[in-house]
C-alpha cells in the first residue's frame, strides 16, 4: 500500500531509525507538542501506519476519576486520538481532518492502563487518499489491561479542503 507524504510522514521518517523505546517516546513527546491537549494527558504512540494506529495510556493520577480508574474524558480522548491519526495519516496537506461525532459506551469499570487501536482496509485508505472531501466512520477498539473492552466507540471523521 502506497502511503501519502504529508507533513505527519515527514515528520515521523527520521524517527523510523530509532530503537522502538526511543521512537515511541519521542513521537509521542512531538505529536504532544502539535496537539498540547494530547501531550497533557501522557497518550503514547505506539505504532502509527496507513492502516493502524495504537494509542496508549497510562492510568495515573492525572488522569484518573475518582475511583482510580482512568477518566471517561481520557478514554474518550484515547479512542478520538487513534481515530484521528489513522485519517490524518492518509490526508494529503491540502486537507484538514474534523470530528463529526463521536459515541463512547461505557460499560465496565476499567482496569489498569488503556490502548486504542484504530484501523482501516486497504479500501478505506484508497478512498481517502482519492477523495478531496468525504467521511468515514473508524473503526476503533479500547482495551484496558485485562484485556477487556471498557468502552465501545463509534468515530465519525471527515475531510474538507484547508481553503
Amino acid at each position: 500500500m502506497l502511503a501519502i507524504e504529508n507533513n505527519l510522514s515527514r515528520l515521523m521518517r527520521p524517527l523510523a531509525k530509532l530503537p522502538t523505546s526511543m521512537r515511541v517516546s519521542t513521537l509521542s513527546y512531538i505529536l504532544g507538542k502539535v496537539v498540547p491537549f494530547v501531550g497533557t494527558s501522557g497518550l503514547r504512540y505506539e505504532e502509527v501506519t496507513p492502516t493502524r494506529v495504537v494509542v496508549s495510556i497510562r492510568n495515573r493520577r492525572p488522569v484518573q476519576n475518582h475511583i482510580k480508574g482512568v477518566h471517561a474524558a481520557a478514554m474518550a480522548l484515547l479512542a478520538e486520538t487513534a481515530t484521528g491519526f489513522v485519517i490524518g495519516v492518509n490526508l494529503s496537506d491540502d486537507k484538514l481532518p474534523l470530528i463529526k461525532s463521536l459515541h463512547v459506551d461505557f460499560k465496565r469499570r476499567t482496569v489498569g492502563d488503556m490502548r486504542a487501536i484504530a484501523s482501516l482496509t486497504p479500501e478505506q485508505v484508497s478512498m481517502i487518499h482519492n477523495s478531496p472531501k468525504g467521511e468515514l466512520l473508524v473503526p476503533v477498539t479500547v482495551t484496558d489491561e485485562s484485556g477487556e473492552e471498557p468502552i465501545q466507540c463509534q468515530m465519525l471523521w471527515a475531510w474538507v479542503s484547508k481553503k
